[in-house]
């Protein structure tokens, strides 16, 4: 079976878009395999919130935990938000080291301050210097080419929210001549998000942040393969939709004492098709078979 960091270098090598919908439990996971899509994402922004942490305070083993409970039991690979690495360049070694012993298939690695500061999530950016982000990148994809050459590593810069779109399009060139496999920015209008693949010249992901409040345009994948782009993250839809519909299913029951947004038949076909997906048919075929059969056969004895 191929590991999970060779499916997706395969897939970004293949040229093929890159549909990186966002999991923050495992559940959720299945359900993305399960639609057919290929290949996967666990942000900072979901896990943040799904664990009412908050992004700027996970620490690595956090996010790599639910990362890894993504992960596990998929054949579709996973891309995570591994922030600004925990720390300096060695920190950043380390992340590397754990994300690929975890089974997860990619990072993208950003060029913020660390510790990350809560403001960030008012679209306030804290850059480090260029130099300092040049050996992060370095450093980053030589632990990636001594332990697992196939792990990919995005390059992310935010720096066109506090130098500038040239500043942020320069330091992806320099990742690039750094072993950097694929690049991320945020262009702030539509002209800058038109521009960034062909100026980066490597391949380049575009986050699609919903419910942005700093006007950050927003693209169908059609729209941004044909612009060039290789692939989308789609940061908040997970925790988007489960809050927005968890919110109103409970204003009902608590206003009415009932739910009615679900047919019965609905309901039924949404738990067998949640008790497929954990497996549960398999596990009844085991105990069937196993310890199951034992107790049929005493309680018979029986009789």
């Amino acid at each position: 079976m191929l590991r999970m960091t060779t499916v997706l270098r395969k897939l970004v090598k293949s040229g093929k878009f890159l549909e990186l919908p966002t999991a923050y439990d495992a559940v959720t996971g299945r359900l993305i395999q399960s639609l057919g899509f290929k290949s996967l994402y666990v942000g900072g922004f979901v896990t943040g919130g799904s664990t009412a942490i908050s992004e700027p305070q996970l620490t690595m083993t956090e996010q790599i935990r639910v990362a890894s409970d993504v992960a596990n039991g998929l054949n579709i690979p996973l891309v995570m938000d591994a922030g600004a690495g925990w720390g300096e360049p060695l920190h950043t070694m380390r992340t590397i080291r754990e994300c690929i012993r975890a089974g997860i298939a990619g990072v993208h690695i950003e060029d913020q301050l660390f510790p990350k500061r809560a403001h960030y999530h008012t679209y306030v950016a804290h850059n480090i210097p260029i130099t300092e982000y040049r050996d992060k990148i370095k450093l980053a994809c030589v632990q990636r080419d001594e332990t697992d050459p196939d792990f990919v590593i995005i390059a992310r810069s935010d720096a066109c929210r506090e130098q500038g779109f040239k500043e942020a399009v320069k330091r992806m060139l320099l990742a690039k001549d750094l072993g950097a496999d694929m690049g991320l920015i945020f262009p702030r209008s539509h002209s800058e998000t038109v521009k960034t693949p062909t100026l980066c010249k490597m391949p380049m992901i575009y986050v699609q942040s919903r419910g942005n409040r700093d006007k950050r345009p927003l693209y169908s994948y059609g729209q941004l393969k044909d612009m060039g782009y290789a692939g989308c993250i789609d940061a908040t839809l997970a925790i988007g939709v489960q809050f927005h519909f968890m919110r109103k299913a409970l204003l009902e029951v608590k206003k009415t004492g009932d739910y009615t947004g679900m047919t019965q038949d609905e309901w039924i076909t949404a738990r067998k098709d949640i008790e497929t997906m954990i497996g549960l048919e398999e596990h009844y075929r085991i105990e069937r078979e196993t310890v199951e059969k034992a107790f049929y056969s005493k309680n018979k004895s029986k009789k």
